[in-house]
């Protein structure tokens, strides 16, 4: 397994305190907060220890405030109720005596019912698509000819191994964004083979949930998360679950961004395997502020 998705794994490992209570680490991502999808994903981790025979199905979260980095999360689990077909978990991520983050899950026992689910866009195979590692060499490559002072933390954080691959539909330097119509395409998954536990596929797959959704609300506006003159965060995410899904296989996420007013942005995402099969999908409202200088 990749090192950095072995990093991954243990970090959704969670370590018991007490009865509904947990704790987790963080890692550095070149940002200057806990990187959003891990508190989602860890939240998530905690609800499931304390859920017997049912899978998560649906999460919705609210950021309070940025982590910090250096702290340990704390993550208490409220019981709200258990039921027969579904059962419902409310969360805290608690850092210096205040929460971070507040989310609440849904878990549901397995059922059959009507299926019916919106086809998956017509877009190239991950495997014919540009390699994502000589794209990003050759961004940062041109970025550091510009701009010499580039800072060395996001320099490291651009150009470290990841956890997960992917591959850009559409691809387009963050460090010289153009105008672009608020939609992209792009395949992503775990960077190794993952142990065959649905429970960690989805935990998996609500980490990487969070990557590139503000960016979409971005697009039409020529802006990234690297513009000097922008304050980007995320300020909730929501993710459905609908069927059983492997986050070590590509997965295509399909994005759109419908609205950006009062410096938020809105954005949505399909989540499809390889098939066509639906496995999720999620929305996001980001913070988008431009600096005034």
């Amino acid at each position: 397994m990749n090192p950095c998705l072995a990093d991954l794994v243990s970090l959704l490992d969670l370590e018991p305190l007490e009865v509904n209570l947990f704790r987790g680490q963080s890692r550095h991502l070149g940002g200057r907060s806990v990187y959003g999808g891990q508190v989602v994903s860890q939240a998530l981790v905690a609800a499931t220890r304390t859920v017997e025979g049912q899978l998560p199905h649906s999460l919705h979260a609210y950021f309070l405030r940025p982590g910090d980095m250096d702290a340990a999360i704390v993550y208490e689990v409220d019981r709200v109720r258990d039921g027969r077909s579904f059962t419902t978990r409310r969360v805290q991520a608690i850092q210096h005596g205040q929460p971070i983050l507040t989310m609440i899950a849904s878990f549901q026992r397995a059922e059959e019912g009507f299926e019916h689910q919106v086809e998956m866009p017509d877009v190239p195979t991950p495997e014919s698509l540009a390699n994502q590692h000589e794209l990003r060499k050759q961004w940062l490559d041109a970025e550091l000819a510009r701009n010499p002072d580039f800072p060395e933390r996001l320099r490291i954080a651009f150009t470290k191994e990841q956890a997960f691959e992917f591959a850009w539909v559409t691809p387009m330097d963050p460090f010289q964004p153009e105008k672009r119509a608020p939609q992209q395409g792009i395949w992503f998954r775990a960077a190794g083979k993952l142990p065959d536990d649905p429970m960690l596929h989805r935990c998996v797959l609500a980490y990487a949930s969070d990557f590139n959704l503000a960016s979409t609300a971005l697009l039409p506006h020529g802006r990234s998360w690297f513009s000097s003159d922008m304050i980007v965060a995320s300020i909730d995410h929501a993710l459905w679950f609908h069927r059983d899904v492997r986050a070590d296989d590509w997965l295509l996420y399909a994005m759109d961004s419908p609205s950006a007013q009062s410096v938020r942005g809105m954005s949505r995402g399909l989540i499809y395997d390889r098939t066509g099969r639906l496995v999720a999908s999620a929305t996001q409202e980001c913070l988008m502020r431009q600096i005034t200088r």
